[in-house]
């Protein structure tokens, strides 16, 4: 979906199909015809953007035969579907029955990271509309917490200084203008949008920036405007935006409110959970750490990473974190000039929610991303943006 903002600009609106798995090119093509086109049948539009997330496996196999990958651009023109941005993020095994710490491997230490990455940005170099020049990426902040020492710093820093290079050479070769995110997230080594100043300031060009999950900034308490306006000053740019909700618990200490999380604590993903009091952010890994006796402290609210729905807030006493959403989207598109031109809806747990709420059909499933983009789509609407064709 695209939007012409009061600037003149175009600003795009994605759906990131990383909560339709998929680990081969065959895969992909299925996701495409089974959940992505019937999205965009129900929204009404002629075209559909869709963020791409390609696992290890369907990357290569798109960048070692020129066929296939033109073979995919073909499917997606065909089902009305377009390409802008990818999630790099998670590298393999996204589908998996367990995932948790599994998705921050490998890091920026390991240089099958950068390998991954270029395959990404050669893919997305081919993939973009012929109209659009500039296409963007997210991906790991770094790396997980744990075992992060100045020596893998330094490969980190060096991996994406040699990517940046790599995506200069690309945009020469191809005219094609590409910048990859890193994606802040509770836990690892770049937490916060301010965790993400050093290394990036470091780095120092103008293709590697951030990309703003505003899940994972609502679940670390930060304020977006005062998030922003710090990225603003460090010059740090605003690569995408995923837009997402955490979960909220307004008064974690209640018997009541704890049964109610417990119905998300689930085996497959990592729930980062956080409260923020007088001596500052707390958290646990995971959500059932946090409900486990006194690990984390509850007499402030508490949040979690969980991707809940953004057109359905969990029923009471829990909520989400959508006016976090809000604020961050008024900020990102709704001034004189967007800071970002990308804008990804990402609820990846559909599946992961609790059984009454997850859907039990492809229909039920391609109902509920069709409402999240259609709350999204009338969010930017109200802040000005024009839907376009």
């Amino acid at each position: 979906m695209r939007f012409r903002h009061p600037d003149g600009s175009t600003v795009h609106l994605a759906y990131c199909t990383n909560v339709h798995p998929a680990e081969t090119l065959d895969g992909v093509l299925a996701q495409l015809r089974d959940h992505c086109e019937p999205v965009r049948r129900r929204l009404g539009r002629d075209r559909l953007g869709i963020g791409l997330w390609l696992a290890r496996d369907a990357a290569h196999a798109l960048v070692t035969d020129p066929s296939a990958l033109r073979g995919l651009r073909t499917e997606l023109e065909h089902r009305g579907l377009e390409v802008v941005t990818l999630n790099g993020f998670p590298y393999e095994g996204f589908g998996a029955e367990e995932v948790k710490y599994r998705v921050y491997q490998p890091d920026w230490a390991h240089p099958e990271r950068l390998a991954h990455t270029t395959d990404l940005a050669r893919v997305l170099a081919q993939l973009l509309p012929d109209d659009v020049t500039e296409g963007s990426i997210s991906t790991l902040p770094l790396a997980w917490r744990t075992a992060y020492d100045q020596e893998r710093s330094t490969a980190a820093h060096t991996a994406l200084t040699t990517l940046a290079e790599r995506l200069d050479a690309l945009h020469e070769l191809t005219g094609r203008s590409l910048r990859v995110g890193l994606e802040p997230e509770p836990g690892c080594t770049v937490e916060t949008t301010r965790d993400a100043l050093a290394p990036l300031t470091a780095i120092g060009h103008d293709r590697i920036g951030i990309c703003v999950d505003t899940c994972h900034l609502a679940t670390s308490f930060e304020d977006p405007h005062t998030a922003l306006d710090a990225l603003a000053q460090a010059r740090v740019p605003i690569v995408k935006s995923q837009l997402s909700a955490a979960l909220h618990a307004e008064h974690p200490h209640l018997p009541e409110v704890r049964a109610a999380l417990a119905a998300f604590d689930e085996p497959r993903f990592l729930h980062q959970t956080r409260t923020l009091t007088a001596a500052g952010l707390r958290g646990t890994d995971d959500l059932g750490e946090a409900l486990a006796g006194d690990a984390l402290p509850d007499a402030s609210p508490w949040r979690a990473h969980f991707h809940v729905p953004l057109h359905a807030a969990p029923a009471a006493p829990l909520t989400s974190t959508l006016p976090v959403l809000r604020a961050a989207l008024t900020r990102l598109v709704g001034g004189p000039h967007p800071l970002t031109h990308h804008l990804e809806v990402e609820t990846y747990t559909w599946q992961a929610l609790p059984p009454e709420l997850r859907p039990r059909a492809r229909a039920q499933l391609a109902d509920g991303i069709a409402a999240e983009l259609t709350l999204a789509r009338d969010l930017l609407t109200d802040l000005g943006l024009k839907e376009l064709p």
